[in-house]
């Protein structure tokens, strides 16, 4: 978009390359003649860059000197209130006797976002590297004549009925739902993404123990054709390594587990699908029972299976890796 200032001079030249006097284009403009004369003869000099930049020295001098806004940025950095984790708007233009408005301009100039928050969590297991390899690997070139499953249970899905009904959302009102509920019980989710399909395998259970796993282990065993090997993704969690998880294996000996590395559950895709289930489904449900609950998840999978994709994985292991590595760094250097 042409900013208004340049389009406004544009037409002082133009209608003054047609021959009309400065009087009538001051006139046709809305401006004053000394206005029409400034920019014909700016233009005359400098040619069509002048009507883009103004002249130096134009506009209010600035108030705040550099240093004084690197001291901004450093007490920013490096410093916190005393009564409070970080800094907010008003609290710096307290500590530094200016506005909050100052401020702002300020943070944004630098691009501080004091109130902003971000969660990570470094895997500390000694085969990372072997494990992401062996994961990324089942992603992005899977064995032949095998299916590919990423498995994981949700666990503790409550279900909650709200204690009044909600109003529905209309034109310039969102809808709502009460902040308190009551509680019914919970289920378990055990749920196997096919890579290759993005379809979903699940089966709510009353428990998360190592014979859930294993029921859920079997109904994934008449899911799937007999005469292709499974390789289940899983995270770390003890069930999946308990003896008796381990003998099942050794009686189907079709099924391989692939274990991510420990505080890695973004390496497991299944962990996208459940975000879609929670925000689709779950968070803003109103569920009478237990029984409702689980029926509501068998609906969304059925209907999710109706036109489900792939989930395609991107980021080869060298690029993880990297990134690993140097947040790695960054955080040793920093403690």
């Amino acid at each position: 978009m042409t900013p208004q200032r340049l389009v406004f001079r544009s037409r002082i030249v133009l209608l003054a390359a047609s021959g009309m006097p400065s009087k009538h284009i001051a006139r046709q403009l809305d401006t004053s003649q000394d206005t029409v004369r400034l920019w014909r003869r700016r233009f005359a000099t400098g040619g069509p860059d002048a009507l883009v930049h103004d002249a130096p020295g134009r506009g209010r001098k600035r108030q705040i000197t550099a240093a004084r806004e690197q001291q901004i940025v450093e007490a920013t950095l490096q410093t916190t209130p005393g009564r409070a984790t970080h800094w907010s708007l008003r609290s710096m233009a307290a500590a530094q006797r200016l506005s909050p408005a100052t401020i702002h301009r300020i943070w944004a100039a630098h691009g501080l976002q004091p109130h902003r928050m971000r969660t990570f969590k470094l895997s500390t297991d000694p085969a990372f590297v072997a494990k992401l390899i062996d994961v990324v690997g089942l992603y992005v070139n899977p064995p032949e004549k095998a299916l590919v499953f990423c498995v994981d249970e949700k666990s503790q899905i409550q279900a909650l009925q709200r204690s009044q009904p909600g109003l529905p959302m209309k034109p310039g009102r969102a809808g709502t739902f009460t902040h308190d509920y009551k509680r019914h019980g919970t289920t378990t989710l055990f749920a196997a993404l096919n890579v290759l399909e993005g379809t979903v395998i699940g089966s709510c259970l009353p428990r998360h123990r190592h014979q859930e796993f294993r029921k859920f282990l079997n109904l994934l065993d008449t899911a799937t054709p007999p005469n292709v090997d499974v390789h289940a993704v899983v995270d770390n969690y003890a069930t999946h390594k308990h003896p008796a998880i381990e003998r099942w294996l050794q009686h189907h000996p079709r099924f391989h587990l692939h274990f991510v590395p420990t505080s890695a559950s973004w390496l497991n895709l299944v962990e996208v699908w459940f975000s879609h289930l929670t925000k689709e489904q779950i968070r803003r449900g109103d569920f009478l029972g237990v029984p409702d609950l689980i029926d509501a998840i068998t609906a969304y999978i059925h209907h999710y299976n109706q036109q489900a994709g792939p989930f395609i994985w991107t980021a080869p292991a060298e690029r993880i890796l990297e990134k690993v590595m140097k947040c790695r760094a960054v955080s040793e250097s920093l403690h």
